[in-house]
Formats: C-alpha cells, sequence, structure tokens
C-alpha cells in the first residue's frame, strides 16, 4: 500500500472520520462512504469535500468505475496509528515507551486483566527475542 505524503502527518477530526469509513469499507462511491460514517454524520457534500482533501493530502486515490470515483485508501489504519502513536510518544512522552505505559499503569486507568495480558505480551516477546538472539539473528525491539 502506497503511503501518504510525509510532510502531511495528521489528519483534522473531520478527516479521520472519514477515513474510519474508508477504512471500515476498504472502498467505495462517496455515497457509501458518507453512509459508512459514524455518527454524527456529516452532510454527503461534507464527506465528499473531505474526501478531495484526503485525497489532495496523500491520504485516499480513486479510480472511474462507471462514470463514477470509487475511493480507496492509500495508507492503512494500521500504519496511520502506529505513526499517531509515534507522534504521541516523542511529543508528549519524551520519546519513552516506558514513560507512555507508566502514564497509564500509574494513573490506574488498566485494570487487572489489561495488566496480566500486557505482561503476557511482555514476555512473550522476551522470549521471541531470546530465541531469535540464540539463533544467532539481529534482533529489534
Amino acid at each position: 500500500m502506497t503511503r501518504a505524503k510525509e510532510t502531511t502527518l495528521t489528519l483534522t477530526k473531520a478527516e479521520e472520520q472519514v477515513m474510519q469509513a474508508l477504512w471500515k469499507i476498504g472502498e467505495g462511491f462517496a455515497g457509501e462512504v458518507a453512509a459508512a460514517v459514524e455518527e454524527p454524520k456529516p452532510a454527503y457534500r461534507t464527506v465528499l469535500t473531505q474526501i478531495r482533501i484526503l485525497e489532495q493530502k496523500g491520504f485516499v486515490a480513486h479510480r472511474m468505475l462507471g462514470g463514477n470515483n470509487q475511493y480507496y485508501p492509500l495508507i492503512g489504519k494500521k500504519d496511520y496509528s502506529g505513526r499517531m502513536l509515534g507522534s504521541l510518544i516523542k511529543n508528549y512522552f519524551n520519546a519513552s515507551y516506558t514513560s507512555l505505559v507508566s502514564f497509564f499503569v500509574e494513573g490506574g486507568s488498566v485494570s487487572e486483566e489489561e495488566l496480566e495480558a500486557l505482561g503476557r505480551i511482555i514476555e512473550a516477546k522476551r522470549r521471541d527475542c531470546a530465541a531469535r538472539h540464540n539463533n544467532g539473528e539481529e534482533v529489534q525491539s
């Protein structure tokens, strides 16, 4: 999947609402995208305007089908989410994942079940890294 222009890192709330709809349906005509937008739904013409802006920013492209534009994302939700999370960590947590996790854990925002799940994920990652290290592979964190 082609990446969005590196100079345009963020979306406005309205643009993100349209992107969420497009990520959900995968591709679609403007009416289908508008129908997939979560409540509160903007007007159809507003959705169309946002789609055009997203095209200009490099997040969306279209192909002509039957005389109509069918729109599709140029950046995946996971890629965009990772980019936004990276920016958040850099700007608000001194580029430290530890600071981010500490913020939630110490603030009481994480349940006991979530802490246990995080522990399992961390332990699995440790085992994976150790196994790859023992096999002579370069380990990236």
